[in-house]
Formats: C-alpha cells, structure tokens, sequence
C-alpha cells in the first residue's frame, strides 16, 4: 500500500476508536480507565489498532491509540504500552471476519457471567433483540461462551480464543467483562449494545423471580 494510503488508513483507524469510546465512554461502560477497543487495518499481515493501557476513555490525546502487530508487539517505536488484554483481540481477530473490537465493563455482564459460569456459556432465547446480531431464524437461540477470569492473562488470551464462535460474536469474561465484535465499528457497537440490553432484562427477570419466591 502506498505510504499516503497507508498514513489515511491509519488517520481514520484513530478516529473510529476516539468516537467509539466517547459515545460507549458516555453510556458508563468504561469505568476507572477500563475496557479497550481496536479496528482492524489490514489482514496479512495482521495489523491493528488498539487502545493504549490506563487511559481514561473520557478524553482524546495523541497517546490514545497505537498499532500493533499479530502477536501484540507495536509496530512502530514508541513509548506507550497496548492494553493488557491486547492478544485477546489478535485471537479473534484471527478467528473471526471482525474488523472492530469493544471490550466493556459492566454491572450487567458481570452479572450475568456470574450467574452462569459454572454452565460455562449463557443461552439467550426468545428476546427480540438477538435480531440485532443478524440471526434471522425463527425461535433462535444462541450460547455465549464465558471463560475463567484468569490472573495470567496469556492464559486468559489462549482460553478465549479456544471458544470464540464466529456465528456469536461475543465472549464473556467471568465477572471481567464481554469482549464484543462487528465486521466494522458500526456492527460492533450494534451488537454490543444489543448483548447489554439482552444481559439487564435477563438480570432483572432473575432478580424478579428472587423477590417472587421470598414474597
């Protein structure tokens, strides 16, 4: 690619996440500097952008976001460090058509990761809202994968990427959070929001049931 190409690409991979997590940043889902975003430039060889680590989501700065390469190494000399959870990104970029990641937490998938983990994976059915996600069938159902939290995060990474699902586009963090996916930014924020609408009615179905058997 020529360098002024490859220079706008880059230019336009900056501001998708900077817009990207202003408008998730304002919902309330990157509390304390946490959660990250990346959107895929190219495939091969792959090459990201990805949030920088400890930034509030708040603010836009020139040090907000870097590129990396497959195995999470910057490609470009610099002093900023990439998320921590940078290879968790590179796996599904691997495994999947996605071309935006988002990375939240929230009361609501911790929540629900919680509650399901010891299944392993959380069934949603039944909610309108898995239209969303671009599953069309009548009565579908679909299983969201949820991983142990693990402290070694090169584990983490490997163990996420062993469950990643290309037809559903999320995992679940126990009590961490979703990691979340779209072919370009505009999915990726569609199905996300959808996952968080589904995750609170879900939560608030459960703790309505507990209010019916104690009253």
């Amino acid at each position: 690619m020529p360098e002024r190409l490859y220079q706008e690409e880059k230019q336009r991979a900056v501001n998708v996440l900077n817009d990207l997590k202003i408008k998730l940043y304002n919902k309330g889902w990157f509390p304390a500097t946490s959660g990250n975003l990346s959107y895929k430039l190219h495939d091969d060889p792959l090459i990201f952008a990805v949030t920088t680590s400890g930034k509030d989501k708040g603010t836009v700065s020139h040090e907000d976001v870097m590129f990396v390469d497959k195995d999470g190494k910057p490609i470009e000399k610099t002093r900023m460090k990439p998320s921590a959870e940078t290879m968790i990104h590179s796996y599904i970029y691997k495994k999947t058509d996605a071309g935006c990641i988002i990375h939240i937490h929230t009361p609501n998938n911790n929540f629900i990761s919680y509650v399901y983990a010891q299944d392993s994976k959380v069934k949603i059915k039944d909610l309108e809202m898995i239209k969303a996600l671009d599953i069309w069938e009548e009565n579908s159902e679909i299983e969201v994968p949820i991983v142990e939290n693990y402290f070694d995060l090169n584990k983490l990474a490997q163990e996420t990427g062993k469950v990643i699902n290309p037809k559903v586009p999320a995992v679940l963090i126990k009590t961490h959070g979703i990691y979340c996916w779209g072919r370009n930014e505009f999915e990726a924020k569609r199905h996300v929001e959808a996952f968080e609408f589904m995750f609170e009615l879900m939560k608030n179905l459960i703790l309505f049931k507990s209010t019916k058997d104690i009253w």
